[in-house]
């Protein structure tokens, strides 16, 4: 009987024992639970702050992504203020908006700017828009009249060419 209560302490002690084991691991588990969730909270803090910054640079960078093009324009600024300051002999102010429209477009042209060609050429509704039709003697949905020119900036249209087109 000794022994039978002597046995039944030690399972008592044993039981004792893994209880007060699984409560330290417990405790372990839920301090990394804290450490982990504290590093989380920072993570995300750090994620939202370079997301804001991110942001901050974007909005910086469209504000003045076009700064050099603006630049360049300038002195095409300065030549429409002469053109308009002789405006008394027409011949020199056509011929100085001759000249002001030439440097605009080379500026355009080096920034990648193309018109589209349409006279002649078959429709395309990647690059024209069809505003009249009008009877032909030419092959169908061939552009017979610009009345509005279209460009390409680089490979993508800017702005489609308004034409008319023929039709049977």
């Amino acid at each position: 009987m000794e022994a039978k209560k002597e046995e039944k302490k030690q399972e008592e002690i044993k039981k004792i024992d893994e209880v007060e084991q699984l409560k330290k691991e417990i405790e372990q588990k839920n301090q990394k639970i804290e450490e982990l969730t504290d590093t989380l909270k920072r993570l995300q803090a750090e994620f939202e702050n370079f997301k804001k910054r991110i942001d901050k640079e974007k909005i910086e960078f469209v504000k003045f992504a076009h700064a050099d093009v603006i630049a360049s324009m300038l002195p095409v600024l300065d030549s429409f203020e002469i053109a308009l300051k002789n405006t008394t002999n027409n011949e020199k102010f056509i011929k100085g908006i001759e000249l002001i429209y030439s440097e605009m477009y080379n500026l355009l042209q080096k920034e990648g700017l193309k018109p589209i060609d349409a006279i002649g050429k078959k429709f395309d509704p990647h690059k024209h828009e069809v505003m009249l039709k009008e009877k032909s003697d030419k092959e169908e949905d061939t552009i017979i009249e610009e009345l509005q020119k279209g460009y390409m900036l680089k490979d993508n249209v800017l702005r489609y060419s308004k034409v008319k087109v023929s039709c049977k």
